[in-house]
């Protein structure tokens, strides 16, 4: 039996079951969330889980409290019958050991693709310098910052983008299940943008 709730995701995220935290109770979240030309002062999830989503705030504040307080045993770590996972579509990371736990998880699941995206490259960077990046997840550094595209640095598969005008170079079709760029272990795109929401 799985200590982690696993969330059916609905509008871009449709078909993809995902692992999400509570960005509310985020300390890195709250602190993001108040800087200026920021995606994340315009963050979906902060205003869904403070409005008309609010009734995921407990099962999200769970999995923040599972994920970040100690390393799961292996028996109560979940087992997927999906051919992509996302972690985060809520949420970011909190320490090293929420991320030591979704590496856990890929080893449990070999056969899924998982996809996370992250602005904490420290903690990257921390996990890495003592354990090896499971060949079954798709780092993805989410950009803070609006209209300054780039290309994915060290640890990163790929770059997560936003822009105020669709006139960039847009190649988020906002339909993940059917574009499946981001979550696709042979995609080529190292780039993704997305037009602010």
């Amino acid at each position: 039996m799985s200590l982690i709730k696993i969330s059916t995701m609905s509008g871009k995220l449709k078909g993809i079951p995902a692992i999400n935290t509570n960005t509310l109770s985020n300390g890195f979240c709250t602190k993001s969330a108040s800087k200026g030309n920021n995606i994340c002062a315009v963050c979906y999830s902060r205003y869904m889980l403070s409005t008309y989503r609010g009734n995921c705030v407990p099962p999200f504040e769970h999995n923040s409290r599972i994920l970040s307080g100690d390393i799961i045993p292996v028996q109560y770590l979940p087992v997927f019958n999906a051919v992509a996972v996302r972690f985060h579509g809520h949420g970011e990371l909190i320490n090293d050991t929420h991320l030591i736990n979704f590496f856990n998880i890929c080893i449990k699941n070999p056969r899924v693709t998982f996809t996370l995206w992250t602005k904490r490259t420290s903690i990257i960077k921390s996990v890495l310098n003592t354990h090896t990046k499971p060949d079954n997840i798709i780092l993805i550094f989410s950009n803070a910052k609006i209209d300054k595209v780039i290309k994915p640095g060290k640890f990163y598969n790929k770059t997560f983008n936003n822009v105020s005008t669709s006139k960039k170079a847009i190649n988020c079709n906002m339909d993940c299940i059917d574009c499946m760029k981001c979550y696709n272990p042979t995609d080529k795109t190292s780039v993704i943008i997305e037009k602010v929401k």
